[in-house]
């Protein structure tokens, strides 16, 4: 006999067949819409990680040399300090300066502390200057380079006969001392090797500069160094040129109130010095990059707004201690 079945029965099995399909479909999509989450969720977690991963790879060292280049110079305590100072700096930019292929070092700070005697035009301060000079570059010049780097000592062509006797005596320490218009000579004779530094003592003439400059230009040399040049006019040394180390007392109502410094690689600083305490309690004003103070095209930085940092935090200062009075 056969099966019957209503048609009521019909349309329930077919219903249930079709919720039945239809929630497959349902948990079939579901999985997948899970699945293409969970996938995001990984590519977006594995980007993250990339990216954090790669920036940290290419930051890390940025950091690491922008943390060396950024810090702040301090005042030099004393003037074994100061000589320790710019010695130290002073290799660094041998080894590294700012342009490679430009290899000009320069060093510029007060050789004697008594500022009023620097240009004063006395022959007594001229010779006590020169003795500073000298001083420095036997002392701590030659010291941290005698067994490194193979050196020539070159004075100035218009250079005093007391100072050229003097810096004749180094020769027998076995260093070489020549003039400076007879670099070029030298070089010709002997043949500069790219092991060799040219440091200038005191160049005062504008033939030395060039000559200087023409030795770094021609990257012939490992270094051309610059000890505290007199009489150089802004254009003297280019702006390709590194200064390693940098001392300018900032005076206010005559009296030293702050210094400009910069010890190589460290930014240029102003500080204020006037507050008591000696120079640890010096009050740092701002820091400076080489393109933010040094003037256009030259070495030589822009004194006037950190005299007016100075000054303003003088005056500041004075304006606070009346008014607690």
């Amino acid at each position: 006999m056969p099966l019957q079945v209503s048609s009521r029965a019909v349309v329930v099995i077919c219903t249930h067949l079709v919720l039945s399909v239809l929630l497959l479909v349902l948990i079939s999509s579901s999985s997948s819409l899970v699945g293409v989450v969970n996938s995001f969720t990984l590519s977006s977690s594995s980007l993250s990680v990339s990216s954090s991963t790669s920036t940290s790879s290419s930051s890390s060292p940025r950091r690491v040399v922008l943390a060396a280049s950024n810090t702040a110079s301090s005042i030099p305590s004393s003037t074994d300090n100061r000589d320790k100072q710019a010695i130290d700096s002073t290799k660094k930019a041998i080894d590294k300066p700012r342009n490679s292929n430009f290899p000009l070092i320069e060093l510029e700070f007060p050789p004697i502390q008594s500022l009023n005697k620097l240009g004063d035009g006395s022959l007594r301060s001229t010779i006590e200057v020169d003795n500073a000079n000298l001083k420095f570059y036997l002392m701590d010049v030659l010291n941290p380079f005698k067994s490194s780097i193979q050196k020539y000592t070159c004075i100035s062509s218009s250079s005093t006969n007391s100072f050229r006797t003097k810096a004749q005596k180094i020769a027998t320490k076995g260093i070489d001392v020549i003039d400076s218009s007879a670099v070029a000579q030298e070089e010709d004779n002997n043949g500069a090797t790219v092991g060799m530094v040219y440091i200038f003592i005191s160049p005062s003439s504008r033939g030395d500069y060039m000559m200087a400059q023409q030795m770094a230009n021609a990257n012939i040399c490992k270094s051309v160094v610059i000890v505290n040049g007199f009489a150089k006019g802004p254009n003297s040394i280019s702006g390709l040129a590194t200064m390693s180390y940098y001392l300018k007392p900032l005076t206010y109502n005559s009296q030293i109130a702050g210094y400009l410094i910069r010890s190589y690689p460290s930014l240029w600083t102003v500080l204020d010095s006037s507050g008591g305490g000696g120079v640890k309690a010096a009050k740092v004003l701002t820091t400076y990059t080489d393109k933010d103070i040094l003037v256009q095209g030259t070495n030589t930085p822009d004194l006037r707004a950190s005299g007016k940092l100075v000054q303003k935090s003088v005056d500041e200062r004075a304006i606070a201690a009346r008014s607690q009075r």
